[in-house]
């Protein structure tokens, strides 16, 4: 989809929210229009909020929404910029060299080959950077990154450009969409801020969380559905190691769909808050209070 074709299409931001819900994804307004700007003004799109809130859904949903691809930098403690950017495929690299010396390659082609692009190993952000507007680059949970590879990102994201001495500067034509998530495990840095277009992503309410349910298990009845949300609302009051998001309550209440539930009571929830919690404490604190939970 060209950039004349992404303006037409997403014209407004009520047009950006048509278009997300769908593709059953229920953004609420502040959402919609986060994207709508990140969009038109050429911006990262920076979200932040609890784990199993939506983030990484919104960058795979737009990817559908723009008929793009998703190139997914999925960062964790310890990466660096050559696992970001690009490496040598150095075994390949060996292999050539040995075939100069047995002979079997050209000999004036030997030193050029050997750093060609046939041996360039791209990472996402060299993807992203040749698929411009054709991608949307998903940097996923930032915050587990240190600073210096933070540092990195922003100055790529500056100009997406790279150099590469062997072959020179390589930039987009026209860049891709950026979305960056963030847990917040730690604070990100100002600058990168400053350069993205920042929004928090919240739990949804339980009517929005009972939409959402219905979405994604459209076999699901409405009385489920709403009993789902509103025992997922109740289960993030607790003081839990972690709150479920919204993946987990679709997950629940496919759960019990399967099982041939029509609403939730004790029995039912019991033998299905594995669906809902992830932590053996959590599941005992809430199989504690489970007559409270249950609407």
């Amino acid at each position: 989809m060209t950039h004349a074709d992404v303006h037409s299409k997403l014209a407004s931001v009520d047009a950006v929210e048509q278009a997300l819900r769908d593709a059953s994804y229920l953004p609420d307004r502040g959402l919609a229009t986060a994207i709508f700007l990140s969009l038109r003004m050429g911006r990262p799109l920076l979200l932040e909020g609890e784990a199993g809130v939506g983030k990484t859904e919104v960058a795979k949903t737009l990817t559908g929404v723009l008929g793009a691809e998703t190139i997914r930098l999925q960062c964790y403690e310890g990466i660096d910029a050559s696992q970001a950017l690009y490496e040598w495929d150095y075994a390949r690299q060996l292999l050539h060299a040995r075939a100069i010396q047995d002979g079997a390659v050209d000999q004036e082609q030997r030193v050029a080959e050997l750093y060609s692009s046939q041996f360039l190993l791209g990472r996402p952000l060299l993807q992203a950077i040749r698929a411009g507007d054709r991608a949307v680059l998903l940097v996923d949970e930032l915050d587990r990154a240190d600073d210096e590879f933070e540092a990195f990102l922003l100055e790529v994201l500056a100009e997406f450009t790279v150099t590469i001495p062997e072959l020179g500067t390589i930039a987009a034509e026209t860049p891709p969409a950026v979305v960056i998530t963030s847990n917040r495990t730690r604070e990100l840095h100002d600058a990168l801020k400053r350069r993205c277009l920042y929004h928090w992503i919240d739990f949804p309410d339980v009517e929005r969380e009972a939409q959402i349910i219905k979405i994604r298990v459209p076999h699901a009845s409405d009385r489920l559905a709403l009993a789902v949300a509103t025992a997922v609302s109740r289960l993030r009051e607790l003081d839990l190691i972690k709150r479920p998001g919204a993946a987990e309550a679709i997950d629940w209440a496919r759960a019990l769909t399967i099982l041939g539930e029509d609403g939730l009571n004790d029995d039912s929830a019991r033998e299905t808050l594995g669906w809902v919690l992830k932590n053996h404490d959590d599941i005992r604190r809430a199989g504690d209070k489970l007559p409270e939970l249950i609407p």
